[in-house]
């Protein structure tokens, strides 16, 4: 049985979808879907083969969850999307994140929202109901927004127990759950807090993005504002793992994305600073760590003969499934780039996309 690659792209006009072949040496280039709808979370179902979610934004008609199940070319609204009670007092701006559930959950997907909450279906993403033993956290009267809002953009499941949930908001923090949502943790001791002048000092933490081990996931590591993280306790305590990261002054390293390869390979787009936020003398450098490596190398200048000033945003890089991974990462130019040697060579996947927000893979047998 052969596979396709496909490559999802939410943008600030809509989705895009890229198709190879498992050599991912030829791409070809459909959509935009949706256009005119902000897409800041896609995901395609590899357990349903053709089903296709898009968390979509609109400043007039507000945010839903689409579904596609013939790749893209029809879409209709989940029959009940995520969305707040009136009672609650929060509104529901953004979905800023879609992923399915444990692999012994096969109907069961997470959607992390802005104003940051986390939603569950049981149903293939028809009806979503509110885990509100988070939005009910003591904590949560003094959860503050960062400069992007209050945003909920990672969740991760341990595979080996599909109840232990992490969650990460900007700029609150870290939180873990071990029983399916119901109750959580805070989990922030050891990173730098952000000055949003909130009381609670458990609170108050400005998370770009975060990962987990896949040989061991407890392990996680973080590009958080301040700088580079891991945790080697299912994120009971932090520590800094900056090593070799070609810093500018007393600058901390501040970037966006940070991604992992099935191998545990790390890769990270460090920016200039957090008031620039460009790339470095306008180039356009990954940089990786190997699993339990001493350093972060500087690995891939992915266009070498031209200036770059451009952003990546926090799931605009991520890596595809394969045995010998891709990495892929898109731009706030609308760029598209895919490496098939962890980040040591770039090709340009063709097309000029809007502002590029989110890009995640896919692969379905066929």
């Amino acid at each position: 049985m052969s596979k396709l690659i496909h490559l999802l792209v939410g943008t600030a006009k809509g989705v895009f979808m890229y198709s190879s072949d498992e050599k991912r040496k030829d791409w070809s280039l459909k959509g935009p879907f949706l256009n005119g709808w902000e897409a800041y979370s896609v995901l395609g179902d590899s357990r349903s083969g053709s089903r296709m979610f898009a968390g979509t934004s609109h400043a007039a008609y507000g945010a839903t969850i689409r579904i596609s199940d013939d790749y893209g070319e029809t879409w209709r609204q989940a029959a009940q999307s995520p969305s707040y009670s009136s009672e609650s007092g929060f509104s529901l701006n953004r979905i800023w994140q879609l992923i399915p559930g444990g692999d012994t959950q096969p109907d069961t997907f997470y959607a992390g929202v802005e104003e940051a909450g986390l939603f569950v279906s049981h149903d293939r993403g028809e009806t979503w109901t509110e885990l509100d033993g988070l939005t009910k956290h003591p904590t949560r009267p003094e959860w503050f927004g960062g400069a992007g809002g209050m945003c909920l953009h990672t969740i991760l499941i341990d595979p080996r127990n599909p109840n232990r949930i992490w969650a990460a908001m900007s700029a609150v923090g870290v939180f873990r759950s071990d029983d399916g949502g119901k109750s959580w943790v805070v989990c922030n001791k050891g990173l730098n807090r952000a000055a949003t002048g909130q009381p609670d000092e458990s609170i108050g933490y400005c998370i770009h993005k975060m990962v987990a081990d896949p040989i061991d996931p407890d392990t996680l590591y973080m590009q958080e504002h301040s700088g580079v993280f891991i945790s080697k306790d299912g994120g009971d305590s932090w520590q800094i793992y900056e090593e070799g990261l070609d810093m500018h002054g007393d600058d901390r390293p501040f970037g966006f994305p940070i991604a992992i390869g099935s191998n545990g390979d790390l890769f990270l787009i460090p920016l200039e600073s957090s008031e620039k936020r460009s790339m470095r003398d306008g180039k356009l450098i990954v940089w990786s760590r190997p699993r339990g490596g001493a350093r972060w190398e500087p690995i891939g200048d992915v266009v070498p003969d031209e200036l770059r000033h451009v952003s990546v945003l926090r799931d605009g890089m991520t890596v595809d499934a394969m045995e010998q991974f891709g990495l892929y990462i898109g731009t706030s130019s609308g760029e598209v780039f895919c490496s098939l040697d962890s980040g040591q060579s770039w090709q340009r996947l063709p097309g000029q996309l809007s502002r590029i927000l989110n890009v995640k893979s896919w692969i379905v047998e066929v």
